[in-house]
């Protein structure tokens, strides 16, 4: 890839007003689909004695999750792009999509909307427990990785095919669709393996509010590498230079 697509920006960019709002967008975003994924499996295994792990349980996860993500994408896409991942976020950074100061800007928005929610689940359900992700017995730490790979890499081609491919057209007002929809997919694959996470921010928040970080670096290496193979792809291959929308300067 070009080097001269990817933007470090400056210091200065994380205070500039809209950077901030879109980190707030951000923030929000992913406090809504972490607080509806969570707590649906949360709500779960109250009404059926931790039974979140069974089929039921995996289908139900996988329609919160769905229908939370479309909305978040849906309410921040237009301030932020609506990444609610820092996966989709270093994707987007690789395409040149975004600076890297927004970047991280972004990140710390994400991980803080997923602890807030988490924290505000604990807090209205009582103290119920906001379960961390986990391998399910028989599966490999490098099985997991593979897991999530496999499937960021399916998040962060969707979101490039539908929201960041310049070429998009009219397809791009079904991006938050889309996106929900592979998510969900994505879970009814690989939820009874180790949760089908795809998402730093949505294993990094329960982790913080439990107190449990077993295996959690498999739900960072895995959608990152998944995220930058995807970006890799298509922004070299499919979009290529000819096509490609250079950051606006006024982003960094």
């Amino acid at each position: 890839m070009p080097l001269s697509r990817i933007a470090i920006g400056t210091t200065h960019e994380v205070r500039h007003s809209g950077a901030l709002k879109a980190a707030l967008a951000e923030f929000v975003s992913t406090l809504i689909f972490v607080f509806a994924g969570e707590g649906s499996g949360m709500a779960f295994n109250k009404l059926t004695d931790n039974g979140s792990s069974t089929p039921s349980g995996l289908v139900a996860a996988a329609l919160a999750h769905a229908f939370a993500l479309f909305v978040a994408v849906s309410v921040g896409a237009n301030i932020s792009g609506g990444h609610v991942n820092p996966a989709v976020t270093f994707g987007a950074f690789l395409g040149g999509n975004i600076s890297l100061f927004r970047g991280i800007l972004y990140w710390i928005a994400q991980l803080l909307g997923s602890v807030v929610a988490c924290l505000l689940l604990k807090f209205s359900t009582g103290g119920l427990t906001t379960s961390a992700f986990a391998l399910s017995s028989g599966v490999g730490v490098w099985n997991a990785v593979v897991f999530e790979i496999v499937m960021t890499f399916g998040l962060v081609y969707t979101v490039y095919a539908t929201a960041l491919d310049p070429k998009k057209g009219s397809l791009g007002t079904i991006a938050p669709i889309a996106i929900g929809f592979i998510v969900g997919a994505n879970i009814l694959a690989g939820g009874a393996f180790d949760g089908a996470s795809m998402n730093p921010a949505v294993s990094f928040g329960p982790a913080v509010v439990s107190w449990t970080w077993t295996h959690q670096w498999v739900y960072w290496v895995g959608p990152l590498i998944g995220a930058a193979i995807a970006a890799l792809i298509y922004d070299l291959i499919l979009i290529g230079e000819s096509t490609h929308e250079q950051l606006p300067t006024t982003d960094y």
